[in-house]
């Protein structure tokens, strides 16, 4: 009844045109159906992979339901929780956790939209869980600790969401702007909050593996995050 500006989660509904979203959708589709795909074949081979990825589900939900609007940007930023779970249970099957996360949001929260799931998903899922994977074992691979490995892993897969963001929606509603000043524009809007919530998401992820690394280093062993001769240690 007193309506007033709102900040939209995600990229919402109508944001994108529909051959943008349409394209997102098809970019979107075969990392889910891989995701389906490993988790199928893995929680046959471990019958304990499909509660943590339930687990991983209710991180990712929570997480990315901790809207910080942007100012002048019409949409909010958030942590993603995506670094974390494309550590813990691959990044396959964190996109597949991601698109169900935003699926939900968007049917009962109004956390994003229908016809922008494909792209949400890219950004998020995709782009999040991908980039934390590779960084942490990267790291991980030049001998850096798991709190360092961790911290970067969550910064850098919250960063790669929202760079990921920008491009989309600078490539849909740019109409006959140049496309790199719009970028450029969308990703200066986000610094402010994204800056920080990178950091805090860098130390979540962090925060998390320290504390299965000293209370349940078998969940690290089993997800194949640690070898056998570091948990001795």
């Amino acid at each position: 009844m007193l309506p007033e500006n709102a900040a939209a989660m995600h990229i919402a509904e109508g944001i994108l045109p529909f051959d943008w979203a349409a394209l997102w959708s098809a970019v979107a589709l075969p990392f889910v159906a891989w995701g389906l795909y490993n988790l199928k074949k893995r929680a046959a081979e471990d019958l304990s992979f499909k509660p943590l990825v339930g687990l991983m589900a209710a991180v990712v939900f929570i997480i990315s339901c901790m809207p910080v609007p942007v100012p002048f940007a019409g949409t909010c930023s958030h942590p993603c929780g995506t670094g974390i779970s494309g550590i813990l249970v691959g990044p396959a099957v964190s996109v597949l956790i991601t698109a169900v996360a935003l699926l939900i949001q968007a049917l009962f929260l109004a956390h994003g939209g229908l016809s922008t799931w494909g792209a949400d998903i890219v950004s998020m899922g995709v782009m999040g869980s991908f980039a934390g994977y590779l960084v942490f074992r990267a790291l991980r691979s030049l001998k850096f600790n798991l709190a360092v490995s961790g911290f970067m892993a969550g910064l850098l897969a919250d960063w790669a969401t929202y760079l990921m963001t920008s491009l989309e929606l600078a490539a849909g509603i740019r109409g006959t702007s140049e496309f790199g000043p719009l970028f450029w524009k969308i990703v200066l809007a986000f610094i402010p909050t994204q800056l920080p919530l990178g950091i805090l998401e860098g130390a979540m992820t962090a925060g998390m593996i320290v504390l299965l690394y000293r209370k349940r280093p078998d969940i690290l062993l089993r997800m194949g995050v640690l070898k056998q001769k570091e948990a001795a240690s």
